[in-house]
Formats: structure tokens, C-alpha cells, sequence
């Protein structure tokens, strides 16, 4: 079976803003650079790697490092860069696809090996890896492809819960440390340095 790893990344400058009562704006570029590398090389190290960039640094970056790239025209959010992703995979033969966030400072090869490994039976799923305390989603594995439409975002995990319910698709969840914490707030950099 034929899974791509498809990671989100946005443009580096207008990443983080919520962050800004906690870092520089110059910080909180940087951070955005350092966790989509760390997304970027995890996924490398998984399968048929797909960066959807949001600007044309954040391609080079994703072309350095050795992905395919699709660049988004007009970037508009995580919903329309995934939708993106997962046609572009899916037109060059992807059987299932594994988006990912790439604000997770914690994710690994060994996290992403985690999530397909909850997947590995037979059929169709959605498996997805819960964020820390928003009720969000920070990586969704699917199988077929287009299972699923996209919900990220605020309380992304039970819209994609319910819709999968509601067609009938077998969905689990997985809780793990190295994909929960994505840094959106203040709060989460306190967590990551308290680590």
C-alpha cells in the first residue's frame, strides 16, 4: 500500500502570531523554520514525502530537505493546503495519506510510525493524533484519501470523529506525547520548556 506523508507548513512570517505576547517577531520565525524541519525530516523517514508550502521559502526548505513540493497559489489554511495535498498525492497514486502539522516540536519518525501502526489493518480508517487540550488535530492518517473532509482547526477532533461516524468509517485515536503538543499559544511554550 502506498502512503504519502503529506506536512502543512505555512509561510514563515505570518506563522505563530498567536504566539507574539511570547516571542519576537524574528523568534517566532525561527521556531516556525526549526519545527517544520524537524516535520519535514520525521516524514522523510516514513514514506513518499509531500511538503504543501505556503510560501516559496517554505518550499525551498521542503526541497533541500528532499520532498516533493506543491506549492500553494493563494495559500488558505490548513483545510485548503490539506485538500491540496491529498488531491496532488492522490493523482500520482497514493492509496492513504498521513497529514501532519509542522508546528509539533516533539514529532518523530518513531511518532509517525506510531500512527500508521494504528492503522495497519485492512479497510478503510482515520486515525488521528489528539493536541494537547484544544481538542485539535495534529496529524490525520486516512485511508482511502478522501475518507474523510477536512476539520482542522478549533475542536477539529470530534468534527472529524463525527464525521467519520457518520459514514461509517472505522476511526481511532491516538494520544501520544511527541504529536500532542503543538506550540499555538504561550502556554504551550511553557510546556515545552518544562520538559
Amino acid at each position: 500500500m502506498k502512503t504519502w506523508i503529506v506536512v502543512l507548513v505555512k509561510d514563515f512570517d505570518s506563522a505563530k502570531q498567536r504566539l507574539e505576547p511570547a516571542l519576537e517577531p524574528a523568534a517566532r520565525r525561527q521556531l516556525a523554520i526549526a519545527n517544520a524541519e524537524r516535520a519535514i525530516r520525521a516524514g522523510a523517514q516514513v514514506g513518499h514525502l509531500l511538503v504543501v508550502a505556503g510560501s516559496e521559502e517554505a518550499a525551498g526548505l521542503g526541497r533541500r530537505l528532499g520532498a516533493e513540493i506543491l506549492l500553494e497559489a493563494e495559500p488558505g489554511g490548513q483545510n485548503g493546503a490539506a485538500t491540496a495535498g491529498v488531491a496532488h498525492a492522490t493523482s500520482r497514486g497514493a492509496e492513504s495519506v498521513l497529514l501532519l502539522s509542522s508546528d509539533l516540536p516533539l514529532v518523530s519518525a518513531a511518532a509517525l510510525r506510531r500512527v500508521l501502526h494504528e492503522a495497519a489493518a485492512d479497510g478503510p480508517v482515520a486515525v488521528a493524533a489528539a493536541a494537547t487540550g484544544r481538542g485539535g488535530t495534529n496529524a490525520l492518517f486516512l485511508r482511502p484519501p478522501h475518507a474523510l473532509d477536512f476539520h482542522f482547526g478549533d475542536r477539529s477532533l470530534p468534527k472529524f470523529e463525527a464525521d467519520a461516524r457518520s459514514r461509517g468509517l472505522a476511526f481511532k485515536v491516538v494520544d501520544d506525547p511527541a504529536l500532542a503538543l503543538d506550540l499555538d499559544e504561550p502556554a504551550d511554550l511553557a510546556a515545552l520548556n518544562g520538559r
